[in-house]
């Protein structure tokens, strides 16, 4: 009896391990969908495009961008939260994804970052920096701040509330105890700066590189621990005097919770390899973006810092969806 348990037991492992690697060969079994929560400017759409191309002639399927834009981003990843967990359906989202439930009512919550979804890689860091419109006279963050405490009235542009542009705008106020005031934009924020609709911003650099250059924007501060090494020249918000106010930006893959494990591993093994690629390397200089890689866990843990951390900010500040 115990011979036959022990042959049934050997079988049904060897149909097992026969019917998990028919599934691994399986997958991807069609095309897969990678959401961008925003609208289809900006870095962070370009960068979902430059993966998907890659990822498609990796993986012999055609990977699509889809755009869902609307409420700082919470749309398009509550979608994908609730797709089925087959690897067909994946997010790409800047850490924005673990701020902006933080700020939404209660019963405006739509995922819970922290268990609806399965990390699968951080992609890269970004520069997150403000900037002025030069008619505004801003050299320094010093100019800003003493604008403020004059009486002047100032507006500084983000791309939604509960974003980390938003967070670090609202710490600077406190920080400074000045009142600039927040106004969101759902299209780019360069633009709006540009333009003269708003006189500051808090903009990852790529958004803003060739305004920069052109002289249409002005760099005044960095809100990342150290100088970054395409802004060499201009200071952190720490060297201007608020050492506190440190929020930094990044990017990274996801899926909905449940994804096999080995969807995620073959994804995850992928992507560090995209990478590294010398192409792709070179094209996220455009975006001043380094990548970073990593395995899921990284992102996983990176996820719950900034959901503590930033979230620890939001509750004290008392930022909430407009």
């Amino acid at each position: 009896m115990n011979v036959h348990r022990r042959q049934f037991g050997a079988a049904a492992l060897a149909m097992a391990a026969a019917w998990t690697a028919g599934a691994q060969d399986t997958y991807p079994s069609r095309a897969i969908t990678l959401v961008v929560a925003y609208a289809p400017t900006g870095d962070t759409d370009a960068m979902a495009r430059l993966y998907a191309a890659r990822l498609s002639a990796r993986l012999k399927q055609p990977v699509v961008v889809l755009n869902r834009p609307g409420a700082a981003g919470t749309i398009g990843s509550r979608y994908v939260g609730q797709a089925a967990p087959d690897g067909h359906t994946l997010l790409f989202a800047p850490n924005t994804v673990a701020t902006a439930p933080l700020v939404m009512k209660p019963e405006a919550l739509t995922y819970d970052v922290l268990n609806d979804f399965a990390p699968i890689v951080q992609t890269s860091i970004c520069p997150l920096i403000l900037v002025a419109n030069p008619a505004t006279g801003f050299k320094t963050l010093a100019d800003v701040v003493d604008a403020a405490r004059g009486g002047r009235q100032l507006a500084f542009g983000t791309p939604g509330p509960g974003s980390p542009m938003h967070i670090a705008g609202e710490w600077l106020n406190r920080a400074a105890g000045i009142g600039i005031q927040h106004v969101p934009y759902r299209a780019n924020v360069a633009a709006q700066i540009i333009g003269g609709h708003v006189p500051l911003g808090y903009v990852t650099l790529g958004t803003v590189a060739p305004y920069l250059q052109a002289g249409k924007v002005t760099a005044l501060a960095v809100t990342d621990p150290a100088r970054s090494s395409f802004l060499p020249d201009v200071p952190t918000m720490a060297e201007s005097g608020y050492p506190q106010v440190v929020v930094g930006a990044w990017h990274g893959f996801f899926a909905p919770k449940g994804t096999p494990d080995h969807v995620v591993a073959l994804l995850n093994r992928h992507l560090n390899e995209i990478l590294r690629m010398p192409d792709v390397v070179e094209t996220l200089k455009h975006f001043a973006a380094e990548p970073v890689g990593g395995p899921p866990a990284r992102l996983k843990e990176l996820v719950a810092a900034d959901h503590r951390r930033l979230g620890g900010i939001i509750g004290e500040l008392g930022i909430r969806a407009d």
